[in-house]
């Protein structure tokens, strides 16, 4: 993989140190891959505004998010997964989603009623998938009910999105907003937009007829275990009261390689959130009017969300069915003696002295 730099989009942001050090991290990846294979593809259940769908979740190998060429979130190693170059050709995007409809009609008895595209990055950002790749997508795709389409704020307009919705699918735009509070976005995050240009990019789904769905990160680098917490809720609040923003997905951070996070991880500086902290939030924001959602990845793993071991998977399981079902009463149903040591961390963990407990 080439190394990371600063282009003409990245420069002047203010985030100079930070993406410096990205880059110099990012800059050990020498893997390589292969452009007319996607990242990744499954199928999976999604809750919507229009129920619960079967999804087909697609992740197409772009030549990378844009700010991660810069250096980028401090938590995020997609960039790594990329290809090398930052171009990929309309022919071999193409071949990747017909690699994924392969897929789909394998292990389907039919298609998925939702398509979820992901590349990483921007969907929308023709850097990524130009406007003929983007379009052909659409069409492709034009007898689904539901597509969600990922994109950072700045690419969001009504003219890209029309091609979808004109085709009569109900669609999402994705945003990796991660937190309403624009201070840690920029500070710990090393996101650069405001809160504001989600706002922005929201009204400009609505106009063209799409909604919105808002991914937020617990627990980014330099926040304790209970900062986290009350940050995540007070983003999902906000995000509720955004006109069109209907869904948020909690994602737990999970520790990726060639990454910020990664180093102050292996510098036992850093620890993935406690299962339990997925399932305080959830539960306390579950009279939200807006769909809450968390898909923890890697879940019981050193590297991923975990409480000690033993009852990781039941709280995972409690997770994914409130996921389906926005019924709290879930989390009552799952207890162990590692809740009490949760619990102590939240009163006493600070972020000058963190992780207590790994």
């Amino acid at each position: 993989m080439s190394t990371p730099s600063p282009d003409v989009y990245e420069q002047g942001r203010g985030m100079d140190a930070h993406n410096q050090a990205m880059r110099e991290i990012r800059g050990r990846n020498d893997e390589s891959h292969d452009p007319r294979e996607p990242t990744r593809v499954w199928l999976d259940e999604d809750n919507t505004p229009d129920g619960v769908y079967d999804s087909l979740t697609i992740i197409l190998n772009t030549g990378g998010c844009r700010w991660a060429r810069a250096g980028g979130c401090t938590m995020c190693g997609y960039v790594a997964e990329s290809v090398d170059g930052g171009t990929v050709a309309h022919e071999d995007l193409m071949r990747q989603i017909e690699i994924c409809l392969e897929h789909e009609e394998e292990n389907a008895a039919e298609p998925a009623g939702q398509i979820k595209i992901y590349t990483s990055g921007s969907v929308l950002d023709e850097r990524e998938i130009p406007a003929e790749t983007r379009q052909a997508i659409a069409e492709t795709f034009a007898d689904r009910d539901r597509m969600v389409v990922e994109s950072l704020p700045d690419f969001v307009d009504e003219e890209k999105i029309y091609d979808f919705t004109d085709r009569g699918v109900e669609t999402d735009i994705a945003v990796g907003l991660e937190t309403a509070t624009d201070q840690i976005r920029h500070d710990c995050i090393n996101k650069y937009f405001d809160f504001s240009e989600f706002e922005r990019a929201a009204k400009a789904a609505q106009e063209a007829g799409a909604g919105v769905k808002a991914y937020l990160l617990l627990k980014p680098p330099f926040l304790s275990e209970s900062e986290a917490i009350e940050d995540m809720k007070r983003s999902i609040r906000r995000c509720a009261a955004v006109e069109g923003c209907h869904t948020v997905s909690m994602n737990p951070t999970n520790v990726q390689q060639f990454t910020m996070v990664e180093q102050l991880y292996f510098d036992d500086g850093y620890r993935p959130p406690w299962l339990w902290s997925v399932a305080e939030v959830l539960e306390s924001t579950a009279d939200e009017d807006v769909i809450v959602v968390s898909d923890p990845v890697g879940h019981g793993s050193d590297r991923g969300s975990h409480n000690c071991g033993e009852c990781d998977d039941r709280v995972q399981r409690a997770i994914k069915d409130f996921n389906l079902r926005q019924d709290p009463a879930v989390f009552e149903q799952v207890s162990c003696q590692c809740e009490r040591t949760w619990e102590e961390v939240c009163k006493r963990e600070r972020s000058y002295s963190m992780p207590l407990v790994r």
